[in-house]
């Protein structure tokens, strides 16, 4: 069954490697999208033969029986899935080469939840400058942790002090200042340390309820939302009573935590497909001691994650994925283990789409097919509402109304 798995995973990244982006030479301003069946991201049912305009990269109209403009550029989807981009709430992307490889799979917006050097930013403003070969990037820089990266002192250098730890109130609120002034768009910080080091154990706190109140306090006051990692019930249980937006993972969430996030309206980001990542050859990591932790995770996050959706807590796909050369996951296979958790095919699809959206706070502009938003959109060839696997062939990548994939008339 693995060995099939593995070829699965191998052969859709083939077809979606960066190398295989390409823009349509003779696009003009104005593209129609013919003969659709659409899932917009919002509604509880797909539509059938639907015309999506896109003028000048946004949607300008969406229905059944809609003229085709003049002088319009036209693909004919002939009956095949359109779907808004997916918004891969949990990424790590560094390097250009990563971003283009997550556009490539339909991942058109990315919330980076952690990267040196505020690499994230700056692929963020070169996307928003015009560069369409790469996904807009809702930008964290680094984790705020109790042991900052190396490489974030050489951002701040007078920040030396906290090389041997950072700890205290007013400490914290003086880093959270300090990414959001170099341009983070969101606060990453933990509840609980890292499951993917052996070294680590992922149950165990970092840092105080006071001190994780400070954090989202002071990223409140830039209406900046904090995602947190967590694991461990505890920490979590502190991120979710100081106001984070949303936690990461959440393998041992307790049924008082998620009550708590359900109340609160706090967001779950569960990751599962990077848990089994712990436990595959190869990918992100490659190492024993994490495939005997992936083991004994998996199963607990899948029940958290099912348990999650019954109560009500909204859900969100995110990969936790580097998008680099060794990496095997996707959006996609988030999606597929969020509906083998139990969650319906056009839940499991909004989780992607316009419910993480709402989470990352970008709503207003993607996540959905409809008028006024941008036009992100990815095309498959089957119905992923009957067979969610085909959710992995995607045909066609639209990026602010730019076709970047376009394999259908291979």
């Amino acid at each position: 069954m693995k060995s099939k798995l593995s070829l699965s995973l191998i052969l859709f990244l083939v077809l979606i490697t960066p190398a295989a982006l390409s823009f349509e030479p003779t696009q003009s301003k104005t593209l129609a999208l013919t003969h659709a069946n659409l899932i917009d991201g919002v509604s509880s049912t797909a539509l059938n033969d639907v015309t999506v305009i896109i003028r000048d990269g946004r949607i300008d109209a969406v229905g059944a029986g809609i003229e085709t403009p003049p002088g319009a550029t036209v693909l004919d989807l002939k009956g095949r899935w359109l779907l808004p981009g997916f918004v891969d709430a949990h990424a790590h992307v560094s390097d250009m080469r990563a971003a283009r490889a997550a556009l490539a799979s339909g991942s058109t917006t990315l919330r980076c939840l952690g990267v040196g050097h505020f690499a994230d930013a700056g692929i963020r403003d070169l996307s928003r400058a015009g560069a369409a070969d790469l996904p807009d990037i809702i930008a964290a820089g680094y984790h705020v942790r109790p042991r900052m990266a190396d490489e974030f002192f050489m951002n701040f250098p007078a920040m030396n002090n906290f090389m041997t730890g950072l700890s205290g109130v007013e400490n914290v609120r003086r880093v959270v200042r300090a990414m959001i002034e170099r341009g983070a768009n969101v606060i990453k910080t933990m509840g609980t340390e890292r499951a993917g080091l052996p070294d680590t154990d992922p149950r165990k706190r970092v840092f105080t309820d006071e001190e994780l109140a400070a954090i989202v306090d002071e990223a409140r006051k830039q209406n900046v939302f904090v995602a947190c990692h967590a694991h461990g019930d505890e920490g979590a249980r502190a991120a979710v009573r100081a106001g984070a937006r949303s936690i990461e993972h959440g393998t041992y969430l307790s049924d008082e935590t998620l009550a708590l996030m359900k109340e609160r309206g706090t967001y779950l980001v569960p990751t599962i497909a990077t848990v089994m990542d712990l436990i595959d050859p190869g990918g992100d990591y490659d190492n024993p001691v994490l495939a005997v932790r992936g083991r004994a995770m998996l199963p607990r996050i899948r029940e958290v994650t099912a348990k999650a959706a019954k109560m009500g807590v909204r859900i969100v796909a995110g990969t936790d994925t580097s998008y680099g050369p060794a990496s095997i996951r996707r959006m996609p296979h988030e999606i597929i283990e969020i509906v083998a958790c139990g969650m319906s095919h056009m839940d499991a699809i909004k989780s992607a789409t316009s419910v993480s959206a709402a989470c990352l706070g970008v709503d207003n502009r993607v996540g959905a097919v409809k008028k006024a938003l941008e036009a992100d959109l990815v095309v498959v060839d089957r119905n992923p509402l009957l067979d969610i696997t085909a959710i992995q062939d995607v045909l066609v990548v639209i990026n602010n109304g730019h076709i970047v994939i376009n394999r259908i008339v291979w």
